[in-house]
């Protein structure tokens, strides 16, 4: 065999070889940029849905608190309604036991009571 039919062998299996490494790194920073960009989305995708359940827990939490609010000041106003009734109702008693006695009071005064009663008791 001739010496240059060797070196021309030698030299076409280096570039060959070289090609190939440089095809198959290329390859591999191709699918390794791509496994990168697929990461980025998959912690843009969880950073996304964790701030949308933060969002939905403070937006719970915040209609709790007020409804809470809303229930506690309804149930005062209800409170001083209902106080603000039995002392009318006092105050009926006492016109009536002026105005027509205090045995013409008496019936009115039981019906005051259980009036209170049942105010007090639905509190």
């Amino acid at each position: 065999m001739d010496i240059t039919v060797v070196v021309v062998v030698v030299i076409v299996v280096v570039v060959v070889v070289v090609v190939v490494v440089v095809v198959v790194v290329e390859v591999v920073i191709v699918v390794a940029a791509a496994v990168v960009v697929v990461l980025v989305v998959v912690v843009v995708v969880i950073v996304v849905v964790l701030v949308a359940l933060v969002v939905v827990v403070v937006v719970v939490v915040v209609v709790v608190v007020v409804v809470v609010v809303v229930v506690v000041v309804v149930v005062e106003v209800v409170i001083v309604v209902a106080a603000a009734v039995v002392v009318v109702l006092v105050v009926v008693v006492v016109v009536v036991a002026v105005v027509c006695g205090v045995v013409a009071a008496v019936p009115v005064t039981v019906v005051v009571a259980v009036a209170v009663v049942v105010i007090v008791v639905m509190e």
